[in-house]
């Protein structure tokens, strides 16, 4: 899909969203929903996007709602640091296809990094196992601030 088009509500975050689809939730208010991914390129790679919005990528987001969500992506990845203690954190979001994005719906990856541990392709070692994520999912919601 190219950086135009229309919202589609349809897509698996939207429907995550409505509770039709199940995830491991990390951290939930008003404005913002985080979750763990399910096909993870590191342990811990969790995504954050936003609840109230039809925004396909970056740009299409209005700035208002765009500095709530990055205030959330702040505290989500704060959280991930402070439960799993990795060596980095990789902030990442796509626009596009060409440029990765597969879910048209905005949202930011956060994604541990430890030195020595090669990072994962997207979906290369397939669906991870629910009972992980929800574990982690908890030990990261605990550091919430």
């Amino acid at each position: 899909m190219s950086l135009d088009g229309t919202y589609d509500d349809g897509n698996i975050f939207a429907k995550i969203l409505r509770g039709e689809m199940p995830a491991a939730r990390v951290f939930e208010d008003e404005h913002v929903y985080a979750f763990m991914d399910v096909f993870p390129q590191s342990r811990g790679h969790t995504l954050v996007i936003p609840k109230h919005s039809v925004a396909r990528n970056l740009l299409e987001e209005e700035p208002e709602r765009l500095s709530i969500l990055i205030l959330g992506v702040q505290r989500v990845a704060k959280a991930v640091r402070a439960a799993l203690s990795p060596d980095g954190i990789v902030v990442t979001q796509f626009n596009g296809a060409p440029a990765g994005q597969t879910i048209y719906h905005l949202h930011f990856h956060i994604i541990p990094r430890w030195d020595g541990v090669a990072l994962g392709r997207h979906a290369e070692g397939g669906m991870a196992d629910m009972g992980e994520l929800k574990e982690l999912a908890g030990l990261i919601a605990a550091k919430i601030a």
